[in-house]
């Protein structure tokens, strides 16, 4: 996800009318106390509001969606690997599946952490040997000491991690931002591309600044200087405050509302929609304010010629964070590419529509032929 530029003003609009709320039910319940409000009915609205303010999820979330059979999990491998950066950072890096299986690399979005790959580490673990990353600032993978959250900076991570992927040549899948760092990475190491690296695999997933190829992209453009970029900066500056609002917000279920929105189409689960809200929780949102400033600056357009490797770009039917179209572009542009488009699905298909990910990943391997849409 689920930290995007164009969701941004989403978010911040969630956390301040969650701030308000509390507020309005902790005014009530002073100006009672005080006696300026008298009455029962105060008191008990005053209650209601801030109970709501840390339970309301308990009664959304039931609402929203319906619950599922294989929900998502917290799920960490116990075969780990802990790389110390040159910046400072250190590389959170679990193994899943057989030792001498096909090596993937899969790198997750802005704003949750490896273990968004539930499903996927599940289903693709039998035959591939399954290497997920924490993102540095996020999950379990420290920030680097000189505050660059920079594609290039993520990049360099990548390829240390590949250069402990074993010798066969790796696929690097990557969704989002994961996708972006792939292509960032195929302009600085070059070399690696056939040699170290067999495949890409990019989902849900853009070619430049995520602003020009996101909905409402014309808005958003303008709005980049005088309004984003202010705001992020200052969500850095009061990242602790932030912080408690998005708790706020994922407590008493308005977060849900904008990770539906930005993520998914209503064919998810209970436990996926309440998985990818807690996620994007977790995140510091000064570390997403910087990753997101960085996004801005990205632009690999005249990367895409240059990949001489195969390439399977993903796509979810009704995306918005990186719309369709940017897809397409990517098709056009790179030497050996095909597209896979998953429907329902928007940007969170990955979750949303698992076994038609997990089919389409293992079909582009096994086959290295045209993959058709899956129904």
């Amino acid at each position: 996800m689920l930290f995007m530029p164009h969701n941004f003003l989403i978010v911040w609009l969630v956390q301040l009318l969650s701030m308000g709320i509390f507020g309005t039910g902790i005014y009530i319940l002073y100006e009672w106390y005080e006696g300026e409000l008298v009455g029962t009915p105060y008191l008990v609205s005053g209650l209601v509001i801030v109970l709501w303010s840390f339970a309301g999820r308990f009664i959304s979330l039931p609402l929203l969606r319906r619950s599922g059979v294989d929900e998502p999990k917290f799920m960490r491998s116990k075969t780990v690997k802990r790389l110390s950066q040159p910046d400072g950072s250190v590389l959170q890096v679990e193994f899943f599946g057989p030792e001498d299986g096909q090596p993937i690399i899969m790198s997750h979005g802005w704003g949750p952490n490896s273990t968004v790959w539930y499903y996927a580490k599940r289903q693709l673990s039998d035959r591939f040997r399954v290497i997920v990353w924490d993102l540095p600032g996020l999950g379990k993978s420290s920030g680097p000491k000189n505050n660059d959250y920079s594609l290039e900076k993520y990049a360099r991570d990548l390829e240390t991690v590949i250069s402990i992927a074993g010798d066969k040549p790796v696929i690097l899948l990557g969704h989002s931002m994961g996708g972006m760092i792939n292509l960032t990475l195929c302009r600085l190491f070059p070399h690696l591309l056939g040699r170290r690296v067999a495949s890409l695999i990019l989902v849900d997933t853009t070619y430049t600044n995520p602003i020009k190829t996101c909905i409402f992209s014309n808005v958003l453009r303008k709005l980049q200087k005088p309004l984003l970029e202010p705001l992020l900066y200052l969500t850095i500056l009061l990242s602790p405050i932030f912080w408690l609002m998005t708790w706020l917000s994922y407590l008493n279920g308005l977060l849900y509302i904008s990770v539906e929105l930005s993520g998914f189409t209503g064919t998810e689960t209970r436990g996926q929609l309440n998985f990818a809200a807690f996620l994007s929780a977790l995140g510091s949102p000064g570390v997403l304010a910087r990753g997101t400033l960085a996004m801005f600056k990205f632009d690999e357009t005249q990367t895409l010629a240059n990949i001489n490797i195969p390439v399977l770009v993903v796509c979810g039917a009704a995306d918005i964070a990186t719309k369709p179209i940017a897809s397409d572009r990517m098709v056009a542009e790179l030497p050996d590419a095909q597209k896979i488009t998953l429907q329902p699905g928007g940007h969170m298909a990955l979750m949303e529509q698992n076994r038609q990910f997990s089919q389409a990943v293992e079909a582009f391997w096994a086959t290295g032929s045209e993959i058709s849409n899956l129904p």
